[in-house]
């Protein structure tokens, strides 16, 4: 696996000043006004009111007036779904996937066209809040290793998965057997490993049950304890969905086992993500928890395709790991802004429509989910406690009238809603400027 501590290596040290805010908890909004933020080797020192004497020799970077947060984390998201963002929004799930997703994925084998449209959703990334991602790619190997390549020139740091996918999917989008997608997995990760990215890291992606064997998930979890990799799929999206998979594995007690029974829901040196979880109950809450399974919550592709509304409250509640996801194209928008406050919308919802002993979501909260939460998949990531890798994104809101926000907070939640293209005016990931 890489070691993206390594990147420290080749960082930066110097002192941002600006008006700066950043999580410690789900309820802990840290806010300096015309602070002194210290990166130091890609990693942050700390966020002081008056900078620190030792401080002193580092080059100062000044954005006076400018709105200083962490990076944003999207723990979901596919690229080769970018290209048709915000079509087919009147479909279910799995109508949705045979109508648009499954044909525009077929298209990957055309290397050129794979090339056109991966630039074109590595260009967001980069111009957008994003530090981290993790991605979805599609079945083919050429496809997967040029979208690892432009995400490792990009300077962001990614996660990158060869989808498998032997069953239940078009002749011309699914793998031939088991055997024959395992082998492409082995020869991919064989050429990501021999590649050396230092940005960007292979993770196994079964891309759901129904579309994968039981041979090939028992597959993927032999490679899984080979090359010591995370692991991202769906789960418990959509009530045909579950339904269907407990069709196809009635050996399991739940959606979620299905994925344990064949060893590829977390646990020790497993670290694993799981889309959506709309219909995450109890018992299976409680195995996610046990297995220190990551949620990314997925708000705007869950309205869109009509799955329902995550109970993101009691995953906090009982002390889950929860981060949040644009799903493109599930979702239209690849601004992890926009997932936040669609995180908090959703949330009032469920609390005035499911749930009332369930209280809708703060912005404080949201926030910290597109940060800290998220971040913490990758270790100490999505703050500027000191300590932490050091991605941070200047905003600029000085278009936004200033009237009614008085407070650092209140300038944040603005942007948040108000979040209408690009205001990024620079980005650092572990230490090191992005070129927008």
């Amino acid at each position: 696996m890489t070691n993206y501590a390594l990147l420290a290596s080749a960082a930066e040290s110097f002192v941002l000043k600006g008006d700066i805010v950043y999580c410690k908890g789900p309820q802990e909004l840290v806010s300096v006004e015309g602070g002194y933020l210290v990166c130091v080797e890609g990693r942050s020192q700390g966020v002081f009111e008056q900078l620190p004497e030792r401080y002193s020799g580092l080059p100062l970077r000044d954005w006076s007036g400018k709105l200083v947060i962490p990076g944003l984390i999207d723990l979901h998201t596919h690229a080769p779904q970018f290209a048709f963002r915000g079509i087919g929004m009147d479909l279910e799930l799995l109508d949705w996937l045979q109508t648009y997703t499954f044909p525009e994925e077929a298209r990957y084998r055309d290397l050129a066209y794979a090339r056109e449209a991966y630039e074109a959703f590595v260009r967001e990334l980069v111009h957008g809040a994003t530090t981290r991602a993790v991605v979805f790619a599609t079945v083919h190997v050429p496809a997967t290793m040029l979208l690892m390549e432009l995400l490792e020139a990009s300077g962001l740091i990614t996660m990158v998965g060869k989808v498998n996918m032997d069953r239940n999917a078009p002749d011309n989008l699914s793998e031939l057997d088991a055997k024959s997608s395992l082998a492409a997995t082995r020869a991919w990760l064989d050429e990501a490993c021999r590649r050396e990215f230092k940005r960007t890291l292979p993770i196994l992606t079964p891309r759901f049950v129904p579309s994968c064997s039981d041979e090939l998930l028992a597959g993927l979890a032999d490679a899984q304890r080979q090359y010591e990799l995370p692991v991202q799929s769906h789960l418990s999206e959509n009530p045909a969905e579950i339904r269907w998979v407990a069709e196809l594995r009635p050996d399991a007690r739940c959606y979620a086992d299905a994925y344990l029974r064949s060893g590829l829901l977390g646990g020790a040196g497993c670290p694993t993500i799981m889309a959506h979880c709309v219909y995450t109950d109890p018992d299976e809450a409680a195995l996610l928890k046990q297995r220190e399974v990551y949620v990314a919550h997925c708000p705007t592709s869950n309205t869109c395709l009509a799955s329902g509304i995550a109970p993101v409250r009691e995953f906090l509640v009982a002390g889950m790991r929860v981060g949040l996801g644009t799903d493109v194209a599930g979702g239209y928008s690849p601004s992890m802004l926009h997932a936040v406050a669609e995180a908090v919308k959703v949330s009032k919802l469920r609390w005035r429509l499911v749930d009332q002993c369930a209280p809708p979501l703060t912005v404080t909260e949201a926030f910290y989910l597109a940060t800290r939460g998220g971040g913490s998949f990758w270790g100490e990531v999505g703050s500027f406690e000191p300590g932490f890798e050091f991605d941070a994104v200047v905003l600029n809101d000085d278009d936004l009238p200033q009237a009614c926000a008085d407070t650092l907070a209140s300038r944040l939640e603005r942007l948040i809603y108000l979040d209408a293209g690009s205001r990024v005016l620079e980005k650092y990931v572990a230490g090191t400027r992005i070129g927008l």
